[in-house]
């Protein structure tokens, strides 16, 4: 690689974090220039993104969770430029990046600078960008409502101690889907359309998804009868017990209607709509990733 500088724009809660300071001066005593931007409000990502690449910066550091890893990556998609993403991962659930194999020590993640990027899919939901996943039903509510303060003592355990204590709420929503040779409604518990394969601290629900194939992972868990056993093992692990009575397809577009409404969560974003329109961008950015990451399809090779 060329130029070796990047930006970081680090989440404000980890402008004090020493893991990250010294991966951050290791990094420079490697001979990388890295400037450190840091988050305050919301929108703060999105317009550090903007000055990092008005000053040239061809790589951008996304420091923080799922939803600044979103902001960050949306920002440069939409930017259109040629600069790369690179993650460090410091969030709680971090699931993209522990689906893509990112490692979650700081120091090895920015040990990824040094390795050339690849185009992946974004994403896309009437005109706003994920980089992971779309999660709607009882499963993002648990997301939701999960607080920072549990979060913080017992990590991704936390969101599913949020769903145990929630059991009284679980009901099932109406929604008519269709795609490419696809075509199903009906009341469905869970819902998953994703980029990546897990969201809410580990919940595996799009286990077929890739990052470069064109494709949306679609996931309909059907309201059950048996509906506590049924979230009890979405809770424990995704949906590889569900394989029976779950729907899934990979398609390039999908559109959804929920004559009630449909709360979303978009990579920790919400987002609520009683018609919605969700499809891949290929190839919408550059991103370093680990070398035979699992998101990563097989003819996926980095750029020269």
């Amino acid at each position: 690689m060329d130029e070796r500088k990047a930006c970081l724009i680090l989440h404000g809660k980890q402008a004090l974090n020493e893991e990250v300071r010294a991966a951050v001066a290791a990094r420079r005593e490697d001979g990388w220039e890295i400037a450190v931007r840091v988050t305050w409000e919301g929108g703060d990502a999105q317009r550090l993104v903007g000055e990092a690449l008005q000053a040239g910066y061809p790589i951008i550091i996304a420091g923080g969770g799922d939803g600044t890893l979103r902001d960050v990556a949306e920002a440069l998609a939409l930017a259109e430029g040629d600069a790369s993403l690179a993650l460090l991962p410091l969030g709680t659930a971090n699931d993209f990046a522990r689906a893509a194999a990112v490692p979650l020590i700081p120091g090895e993640a920015l040990a990824l600078l040094d390795t050339a990027p690849r185009r992946i899919d974004l994403g896309e939901v009437d005109g706003q960008l994920f980089l992971n996943m779309a999660t709607g039903g009882f499963g993002s509510k648990i997301t939701a409502n999960t607080s920072e303060d549990l979060k913080k003592v017992l990590g991704g355990a936390a969101y599913f101690l949020t769903g145990l204590t929630r059991f009284s709420e679980v009901h099932s929503a109406f929604g008519r889907f269709r795609g490419p040779d696809f075509s199903w409604e009906g009341e469905f518990l869970a819902l998953g359309i994703g980029n990546g394969r897990q969201a809410g601290g580990g919940h595996l629900l799009c286990p077929q998804a890739q990052v470069d194939d064109g494709l949306l992972e679609l996931c309909i868990i059907p309201a059950p009868q048996d509906v506590v056993g049924t979230l009890g093992t979405l809770l424990s692990g995704g949906i590889l017990g569900l394989e029976s009575v779950s729907l899934s397809a990979r398609l390039p577009w999908i559109e959804v209607e929920a004559p009630e409404g449909l709360d979303l969560n978009l990579d920790g974003e919400p987002y609520e709509s009683q018609r919605m329109r969700f499809s891949a961008r290929p190839a919408a950015l550059l991103v370093h990733l680990p070398v035979g990451s699992p998101l990563l399809g097989e003819s996926n090779q980095p750029l020269a």
